[in-house]
């Protein structure tokens, strides 16, 4: 018999934890555990199972495990209630507490609990994000952030790409950064689901990175920067709190993260990062105004500026090279940098042309000018401040250039300063929503190893070409369901999607709880659904836990990985053949 019916059983005995429909009184059970009712006790003592199981002997006396006995009852609400009532307290808990039991302010949305596995392989697709450990026990999670088999490794270079022939470690280098000497010191551009790719980043790295800087979707309700753009609060949340836990373990003691947003979620993302992070470990908001006033007919202020939350892995120790961000000829004010300079007498010289975008900030040409050799003045007084409110930057696109190329949100100055403020020669730099690849390209010329993650096609290719002549290892999580789900994606008719469920029969791995009998039994039904719906369908039934190849996995000739694979695979995890 299970405890709950031993339990229930047992408690049945007194009359006043039973309903006149003979059910338990659960929440009068839980009141009376508070107060360590005497009749309660006596109960769950009478019964050996219920001693052993809710009683600690010490030094001879039982003591009754209160915490572990009320948890229990809350858990098994959903057994005998409405499961409406259960549902609506998904994700309502801090450590394994409903927040009733409680007296914290915290920061709680429906499925906080959950895995939100998003990302996307085309920027045309803008698939919807997929819940999927709704269905999962907590062991099945577990493998599903099992480190992944690497594929298609290649080394590129001033001379073009190479095979991959194996990573570096430069011991030498590694005892000057004061990490293991094993470490490896290449640059590193890596195609996956981010959330996959962390928790495979986290055996050779955890510990390890000085820095990482982030520019994640701003749930616009948009399709900014070229991602899934469009997330519900709760959906975003779960998205960004299962990636924020697993960066934190790849920070040093004393490294850093930097993470950029606007309006839209910037105040949500606070309280969530002090709960990953620690409040006492935020450490400013920073403020980069990237536009001037709008027209004026509009009925609002203008919303000019990102916000950035820099938080310390320690509030004990961390990197803040002030020096470095306290330069005058770094002063990049709306586009206007040090092409033009403030001489002495605070009048302002032309080195170049006069900026193209002075107007935006809603003033006449001889105001600008003036205005900028009063900036600069005032630089003077306050060089020894902390003067990170005054970073103003214009957007740029990749190739420098105002009308061509690829436009990068994020200017090249923008991430100096926070690289030059927060590492020193030679560590590494995570961003794991890397787009253009602006960050990677910063630190490179910084001197800094990099790392990289993306899965946009289209946007690995721009990184491509514009880190052309760059030393870096390129390598990919290698596909197992996950590309079955691509082909759904794609497919534009219910014989296509017919075509795919043939081969996820043979090929693909489903959830277990999917009868594959009556899926045939009722493929006719299948049929009569949209094609959104089919899609949906399809891509629910398969085992979530397989969307990559698992390490684990990487000798089963299921999965057909190559000598190729298996060699860079072992390497970067250190596996002895």
């Amino acid at each position: 018999m299970k405890l709950y019916e031993i339990l229930k059983n047992q408690l049945k005995k007194e009359n006043n934890f039973v309903t006149d429909k003979g059910e338990l009184k659960k929440w009068v059970v839980i009141g009376k555990a508070r107060n360590y009712d005497p009749i309660l006790i006596k109960l769950l003592l009478e019964n050996n199972t219920l001693k052993e199981k809710f009683f600690v002997k010490v030094e001879g006396t039982l003591i009754f495990k209160q915490e572990e006995f009320i948890t229990f009852m809350e858990m098994k609400n959903y057994l005998n209630d409405s499961y409406t009532q259960y549902k609506n307290k998904i994700g309502l808990t801090i450590d394994g507490k409903y927040l009733k039991q409680l007296n914290e302010v915290a920061l709680v949305w429906p499925y906080k609990d959950c895995v939100l596995e998003g990302g996307q392989t085309k920027e045309e697709q803008k698939r919807e994000e997929i819940f999927f450990n709704e269905i999962l026990a907590q062991d099945e999670i577990t493998q599903l952030f099992e480190p992944k088999v690497l594929t298609n490794a290649k080394v590129y270079d001033k001379e073009g790409k190479h095979p991959f022939t194996g990573f570096t470690r430069d011991a030498e280098l590694n005892k000057k950064r004061g990490l293991p000497e094993d470490t490896i010191t290449d640059n590193l551009i890596i195609k996956g689901n981010n959330l996959l790719a962390l928790h495979s980043l986290k055996k050779e790295f955890a510990g390890k990175v000085k820095l990482i800087y982030i520019d994640p979707p701003y749930n616009t309700g948009g399709d900014s920067f070229g991602y899934n753009d469009k997330f519900n609060r709760s959906s975003w949340l779960t998205f960004m709190k299962n990636r924020l836990q697993i960066a934190k373990t790849l920070l040093t003691k004393d490294g850093s993260i930097i993470v950029q947003l606007d309006w839209n979620e910037i105040h949500y993302a606070k309280v969530l990062m002090d709960s990953i992070f620690g409040e006492n470990c935020f450490r400013n908001e920073i403020i980069w105004v990237y536009h001037g006033p709008g027209s004026p007919k509009m009925k609002q202020y203008n919303r000019k500026h990102d916000n950035l939350l820099w938080y310390s892995n320690s509030n004990e120790n961390w990197v803040f090279n002030g020096n470095n961000v306290r330069m005058a000829s770094e002063v990049h004010v709306g586009g206007f940098n040090n092409e033009m300079n403030a001489d002495i007498s605070g009048k302002y010289t032309s080195k170049g042309k006069i900026p193209e975008d002075w107007w935006e900030l809603g003033r006449t040409k001889d105001e600008f000018i003036e205005e900028m050799a009063s900036l600069f003045d005032e630089y003077e007084k306050i060089q020894n401040k902390d003067w990170w409110k005054f970073a103003v930057a214009a957007r740029i696109r990749v190739d420098g250039k105002k009308r061509s190329g690829y436009l990068t949100e994020k200017p090249y100055k923008l991430i100096e300063r926070i690289i030059k403020a927060h590492t020193n020669k030679n560590d590494i730099v995570l961003d794991f929503f890397a787009g253009s690849g602006t960050t990677g390209y910063v630190a490179d010329y910084l001197e800094r190893q990099y790392i990289m993650i993306e899965q946009l096609d289209n946007t690995l290719q721009i990184i491509n070409n514009r880190f052309t002549g760059k030393k870096y290892i390129y390598f990919e999580l290698k596909k197992y369901n996950e590309a079955f789900i691509e082909k759904i994606q794609e497919a534009e008719t219910t014989d296509e999607l017919l075509a795919i469920w043939e081969q996820m029969k043979e090929r693909s791995f489903i959830n277990y709880n999917v009868d594959l009998k009556k899926q045939e039994e009722h493929i006719e039904e299948f049929k009569q659904l949209s094609i959104d719906e089919q899609k949906q369908h399809l891509i629910e039934i398969l085992d979530k836990n397989q969307l990559y190849v698992n390490l684990s996995s990487m000798n089963d000739k299921d999965f057909e990985c190559t000598e190729e694979e298996k060699q860079v695979t072992n390497d970067f995890y250190k596996i002895k053949k």
